[in-house]
């Protein structure tokens, strides 16, 4: 395994970090963001496009199946057949494109892709894992996040545009080719680092048995029976105080809180579910509990919730707020789209090289309070143009100004970014990196949930200026939670 992962090491990571992790935002981007668009040009109720955002359930799932990659075959080998179905699946977005039944087949179509791109992910997530050790997994985390914006920017925008100026059939086309030399490049290319396991023939007759399939049976019931008693009028009156609430967190949102409910419970019954599981042998069972049976897990897994919450109620409200100050969509759109995503994955990449040359323990620190202190700059922006928010005939923002805040923003979330994917790295354990590593980004998403639901409201309630001051003091937490973390001091194996 060493010597596999040494391979690894000597063949230019960079070069693979970047294929693999554009590779992991580009079908991402093309559910995701083009989703919204396709059913627009097709004619969709806007009721219809809302529920594109159920396209986003497969990622806030995919813990539920990532320790099939720990348990058979290789990370390599899943993250190749994945690209493989994700070029038969794009291919078959743009032969649908050209049918009568464009926007029905492609609403199913766009479905299938996300589950294959978020096992993508699961594949991808885990290999980074086995093929770097520690200090190589710190140093490239900043190149993860600019190859996954970089791919954003190449579906959201350059897939956009092609289908725009020729035909939705066009792009999904170049966007499979792409997708295929990707596959091509890997299936050649990306070095080998760990032995197979199990085989695929093991992991259908492990999945065919009949406890598995009754399970499964029983977890589709019960989510149809929760879906139509959530139908009935009676449910929707009791509720209807709390509507505007529910329907923003939505169906995503609200699993991404069953999960973290899940996890409490798992945390409380842990040593009766130890015993159970050990003697068991279950590969699946063993998978989340060995991630919840470590040092302090109640403070990892509040650590988790905690730490971005402040950046996410300030991300759900800058541009209301900068629109407010007279920042056009267009300037913002220039500021952000070229500036602040520079910043940002400079910030990564910077403070992936800082944790990999000094040592977790000894920047966190440091990198985190340049994450968190902006939010304070945004309060005295937000207070210095107070006057005229709301008031286009009194001025504008300068630009200028402006920008220097969203720069160093974005700057300072790289760097926390580096911390946080660091730190969440750590916490997986060598038997199962791809399952641990998939529970772990699932619990960070909770925070983005609450924010996108309370965002709003707080910000009417405080105005922008008091807002963002409490932006920062929801960071307090999570920070504090830093002095009682494991997992800082620094380890060379991996």
């Amino acid at each position: 395994m060493h010597s596999q992962t040494d391979t690894a090491n000597r063949q230019r990571p960079a070069f693979w970090v970047f294929t693999t992790y554009f590779a992991e935002g580009f079908p991402y981007s093309l559910v995701r963001q083009i989703s919204t668009v396709y059913f627009k040009d097709f004619g969709a109720s806007l009721q219809a496009i809302g529920l594109t955002s159920l396209y986003g359930l497969p990622w806030v799932l995919k813990f539920l199946w990532a320790p099939l990659a720990d348990a058979f075959l290789t990370k390599r080998r899943w993250l190749l057949i994945a690209e493989f179905a994700l070029v038969i699946s794009t291919l078959a977005l743009a032969l649908g494109a050209t049918m009568p039944g464009a926007l029905t087949l492609g609403s199913v179509l766009f479905l299938v892709a996300a589950f294959i791109s978020a096992s993508h992910d699961i594949a991808i997530d885990g290999y980074y894992l086995e093929a770097l050790d520690k200090k190589r997994q710190a140093q490239y985390v900043g190149f993860q996040a600019m190859s996954y914006r970089i791919a954003l920017i190449a579906g959201g925008g350059g897939i956009v545009w092609l289908s725009g100026v020729t035909s939705w059939s066009t792009g999904f086309v170049a966007a499979a080719v792409l997708i295929g030399a990707l596959f091509l490049y890997h299936r050649f290319f990306l070095p080998d680092v760990e032995k197979q396991k199990r085989n695929l023939r093991s992991l259908v007759m492990e999945l065919a048995k009949p406890k598995r399939l009754l399970w499964l049976t029983g977890t589709v019931f019960f989510i149809t029976a929760i879906i139509t008693i959530g139908r009935t009028g009676a449910i929707r009156h009791t509720f209807s105080p709390w509507t505007p609430y529910l329907k923003r967190i939505g169906i995503p949102g609200f699993i991404t809180l069953g999960l973290l409910l899940v996890l409490v419970c798992f945390v409380a019954a842990l040593p009766y579910l130890k015993k159970r599981l050990y003697a068991s042998d279950s590969f699946y069972g063993l998978a989340f509990i060995d991630y919840l049976d470590q040092p302090r897990i109640g403070v990892i897994l509040s650590f988790l919730v905690l730490y971005r919450t402040g950046e996410s109620f300030l991300l759900a409200m800058v541009y209301p707020m900068l629109k407010d100050i007279g920042i056009t969509r267009e300037i913002y759109g220039l500021i952000y789209g070229t500036f602040g995503i520079t910043a940002s994955i400079t910030g990564g990449i910077v403070g992936g090289y800082v944790i990999s040359r000094f040592g977790l323990k000894r920047v966190i620190w440091p990198l985190v309070l340049a994450q968190n202190i902006p939010n304070l700059l945004y309060m005295v922006l937000a207070f210095s143009y107070q006057g005229i928010a709301g008031r286009p005939e009194l001025g504008a923002a300068n630009p200028l100004v402006v920008s220097f805040f969203v720069v160093f923003e974005a700057f300072g979330s790289g760097l926390g970014t580096a911390v946080f994917m660091v730190f969440i790295m750590r916490t997986c354990k060598p038997a199962y990196k791809a399952a641990h590593m998939a529970i772990a980004t699932s619990i960070m998403n909770i925070s983005s949930t609450f924010a996108g639901v309370f965002s709003g409201y707080l910000a009417a309630w405080l105005g922008f200026s008091a807002f963002f001051g409490f932006t920062f003091l929801a960071t307090v937490p999570g920070m504090a939670l830093i002095a009682f973390l494991p997992h800082l001091d620094d380890q060379v194996s991996s």
